[in-house]
């Protein structure tokens, strides 16, 4: 019988959303940068670091334009529940802050994807990308 998806623990749906994320932003960087697959994937590091999924988390989080979130009700529940759930190691390359909210994000986008909502992801991941670059 199959998991629902609410009780899935979240590290579990980031596990699945790093992988679902850096495929996205393969995508991404394909439909969106010219150049050799060197780099291609040069851009697709910078964008899949835990220093870089943290920005965009607070860009995602922040106000728009016309002052609302970017992000639903839910999609802010589901990312603070990734956010604050406790990981057993955090990587030199970030701080604990970064790894937390880069977490949350790799949930989100975890939580999207077992609902089958990729069109959703792609409007998150091309929002918040664009955003980090002017304000890059």
């Amino acid at each position: 019988m199959a998991q629902e998806i609410k009780d899935i623990a979240s590290l579990n749906l980031a596990f699945l959303g790093d992988a679902v994320y850096e495929l996205i932003l393969r995508e991404y960087v394909v439909r969106n940068y010219k150049g050799n697959v060197n780099a291609l994937n040069k851009k697709t590091t910078a964008y899949s670091k835990a220093v870089t999924q943290a920005r965009i988390s607070d860009i995602l989080l922040g106000k728009t334009e016309d002052g609302s979130c970017f992000l639903s009700e839910e999609e802010q529940t589901v990312f603070r529940r990734g956010r604050n759930s406790k990981s057993v190691s955090i990587p030199k390359s970030c701080t604990p802050s970064e790894y937390r909210k880069a977490t949350g994000f790799e949930t989100l986008v975890g939580y999207l994807y077992l609902q089958d909502r990729k069109e959703r992801i792609m409007e998150i991941v091309t929002y918040g990308i664009d955003k980090y670059k002017e304000n890059k």
